[in-house]
């Protein structure tokens, strides 16, 4: 149904706008070296699983049948755990544009992936469509880029960001039928206790061996920020629209992501509007209007 299809967008579109504030804070909490990558990712799990748990207790009590648990398991370790964790530790040895470029390659890692995995079919509309929103992103961000700015960009922080894009694509495209199986909250307090336990061997040293009181506080509203918005409500808000439209269209919110960089430069008088970001902008959201026209962009039967 329409209605359905609807909740889907606006899910999706809130999710990667939030991921879009989560890239600039990430590098800012980066630079301050405050805390180390692995750390981070605990904190952000330790405070998902907790909050999930809690929901749960006022959800209906739905059980997960004992064959999907390592499903889940492996669904969070390539969206959860190798997802963020690839993308922390390579937004340290990257620019925030090239970390942009790289990201724009989800969207046909996906379409892929739900070829082969779920069956959906790439229509002549979703190729175009990607093809002409990448056009767009890269056109923008190509446009954005300023002498010497890609200098601080590492071949093995090229690497982190391209297995970034490469397994929440994965997650995307392979687990949705999993996804749909349970409700939100169940399947999410699962994905990040697996994620948290994942973690604690890479971290477990440096939790308690970070200073606390050391990191600043602005850093700390941004560590706070990337708990609850970019993990709790981000990772609710996915799955949940993934319920109501295909993985491909899924994954083209990530051209959300420049967009929102853009437009805070912009707010914050980094950047002005030009004829380059107009003609960007009309590429990319009509890359998605042509996905999302394409006869097997919607859930079959919604």
């Amino acid at each position: 149904m329409a209605s359905d299809q609807l909740k889907g967008h606006l899910s999706v579109a809130a999710a990667y706008t939030i991921f879009g504030l989560n890239v600039v804070l990430c590098k800012d909490i980066a630079n301050s070296e405050a805390v180390n990558p692995f750390v981070l990712f605990t904190l952000r799990a330790i405070g998902a699983t907790a909050m999930f748990w809690l929901m749960s207790l006022f959800a209906s009590k739905e059980k997960v049948d004992k064959g999907d648990l390592w499903k889940i398991a492996l669904a969070s370790f390539l969206g959860l755990f190798l997802t963020q964790t690839t993308f922390l530790v390579g937004i340290t040895m990257a620019t925030s544009i090239d970390c942009a470029i790289i990201g724009t390659l989800g969207p046909i890692f996906t379409m892929i992936f739900a070829f082969f995995f779920v069956g959906e079919p790439i229509t002549g509309k979703k190729a175009a469509g990607v093809a002409v929103s990448l056009v767009g992103v890269l056109f923008l961000i190509f446009n954005s880029v300023h002498a010497g700015g890609a200098s601080a960009t590492t071949p093995l922080g090229i690497v982190m960001l391209l297995l970034n894009s490469l397994t929440f694509s994965m997650y995307l495209g392979i687990f949705r039928p999993l996804i749909s199986k349970y409700s939100v909250v169940t399947f999410m307090k699962w994905a990040f206790l697996f994620s948290l336990l994942m973690s604690l061997p890479l971290s477990a040293k440096g939790l308690f061996t970070t200073d606390y009181q050391a990191i600043p506080v602005n850093v700390r509203w941004e560590i706070g920020y990337l708990i609850v918005f970019a993990t709790v409500i981000a990772y609710y808000l996915i799955p949940y629209g993934q319920k109501f439209i295909r993985p491909t269209l899924v994954s083209m919110y990530n051209y959300l992501s420049p967009i929102i960089a853009t437009v805070v430069s912009i707010w914050t008088g980094m950047d002005v509007i030009t004829w380059q970001k107009v003609v960007a902008a009309s590429a990319i959201v009509g890359g998605v209007i042509l996905v999302s026209r394409s006869r097997a962009a919607s859930v079959p039967g919604r």
